[in-house]
């Protein structure tokens, strides 16, 4: 399963935060931040990933985070 969302993080030292944090609560995925895409896209690979946890994770730490369609 694979979930992509469009974020506002701009920051390479913010995404690393991040992907510590989604890696806590989703081990064994796979996920990655594309910041150079203007929607710095926010991608998550791995058996059972809860869209909206995701976004709560992420808006809970300053930031926008939507399901990128």
């Amino acid at each position: 399963m694979v979930e992509v969302f469009k974020t506002n993080v701009r920051e390479s030292a913010e995404a690393n935060d991040l992907v510590r944090l989604l890696i806590q609560h989703f081990p064994g995925s796979r996920v990655n931040f594309d910041l150079e895409d203007c929607d710095s896209v926010l991608r998550i690979e791995g058996g059972n990933i809860a869209a909206a946890k995701v976004m709560m994770l992420v808006n809970a730490n300053g930031f926008a985070c939507n399901v990128l369609e």
